[in-house]
């Protein structure tokens, strides 16, 4: 883990090459900082490939995984979605299998049968178009691009932008609007990686966890939600107590949930449901480095993920390998599977609407 002692001074977005994918398309890396956090971001499928944060004593380290090269972002399969944008669906879809309006639509399956992240060449997968902006409300990028019908077997054309912002208040903003001209299914999120020890740092299992989440969507063997909102109580995902609790205390108790996802890898159904803007729903630290992140989402949900599929074959930009338990993730969102089961929150998007989604990182350190 590197970190940097000087503080971390604001600079509007630069842009410079970062590599070349195989058919010779150029991928561009930007850095921007602003508000004393410091962030990379690829054009290569919207990448988090950094984001700078200060600990307790001032000292900068990435809290972000990721690598210091294209070919493990590029490579096929190689890269678990590190820092990238999720879509046209985050997380799993039954069978790669929906019906919607009376038509039934077929996904490429590329996860035990299902539909993961948006199938075999998702939004991780694709090049985005960058803008830069620096202005009294922030400095960051906007993302663009247009996702045509059949991409990925999902129907309409998509027309999506993301907004990253950093803002003096030290936050990390992501903004999310679509839109199509043919019903579809949308459900965009963002997979960062967080260690706040720093990159490289080794488990995060000593992190602290609270999340304003009563009830969860339990799974079956193969990880698709059985239907269910169950209460978190009694259980190793009542993370509701006021001073959190220990990523790690129940980690390893033998729960068949956990049996099931070899760890965390479940959707919590957050409180304050779907808003319009963006509410509280948890609040992640690292006792070592005293860093702190409050998490604020317009979304119903957060996909709990504590990387147990990482298993020490990917070296990060720290130089050190990635094993199981190294990160954990929050990816905000619409719960797991929600075409197929008509009680969740809707996933579909309809010609003159508007899909809207917003995510606030805000870090602390103390």
């Amino acid at each position: 883990m590197s970190t940097t002692q000087h503080r971390i001074a604001a600079a509007p977005p630069a842009r410079t090459p970062f590599g070349t994918l195989p058919d010779g398309t150029g991928v561009d890396r930007w850095t921007l900082a602003r508000g004393g956090l410091r962030l990379a971001v690829l054009s290569l499928g919207g990448i988090v490939q950094s984001l700078e944060v200060p600990d307790r004593d001032g000292r900068a380290a990435n809290v972000s995984l990721g690598f210091d090269h294209l070919a493990p972002y590029a490579a096929e399969g190689a890269s678990p979605y590190l820092g990238a944008l999720i879509g046209r669906y985050g997380n799993r879809i039954d069978g790669g299998r929906f019906t919607l309006d009376g038509q039934a639509y077929t996904l490429p399956v590329n996860s035990g049968g299902h539909s993961l992240h948006g199938g075999t060449t998702g939004f991780d997968r694709r090049l985005w178009d960058v803008t830069p902006f620096d202005g009294p409300e922030g400095t960051g990028l906007t993302l663009r691009r247009t996702s045509p019908a059949g991409e990925e077997g999902y129907p309409g054309t998509l027309t999506v932008r993301v907004d990253y912002t950093l803002t003096d208040g030290a936050a990390f903003r992501i903004d999310y609007t679509a839109e199509t001209d043919a019903p579809t299914l949308v459900n965009l999120t963002s997979h960062i990686y967080w260690n706040l020890a720093g990159e490289g740092s080794g488990t995060i299992e000593d992190h602290v966890l609270r999340l304003a989440a009563a009830r969860y969507t339990p799974v079956g063997p193969t990880l698709i939600p059985t239907g269910e909102l169950a209460p978190v109580t009694g259980t190793p995902f009542d993370f509701t107590a006021p001073a959190g609790k220990p990523l790690g205390r129940e980690l390893r108790a033998g729960h068949e949930q956990l049996r099931y996802a070899q760890g965390y890898d479940h959707n919590l159904v957050l409180d304050a449901g779907v808003t319009a803007d963006p509410a509280y729903a948890a609040t992640l630290t690292d006792p070592r480095s005293g860093r702190g992140m409050e998490l604020a989402t317009t979304e119903p949900g957060v996909q709990l993920y504590t990387a147990n599929f990482l298993d020490g074959s990917l070296t990060g930009s720290s130089g050190r390998a990635y094993r199981q338990g190294d990160a954990v993730c929050l990816e905000t969102q619409h719960f797991p599977d929600s075409p197929n089961r008509p009680a969740f929150p809707s996933t579909v998007l309809r010609p003159g609407e508007t899909y809207r989604s917003s995510t606030v990182h805000t870090f602390t350190a103390g």
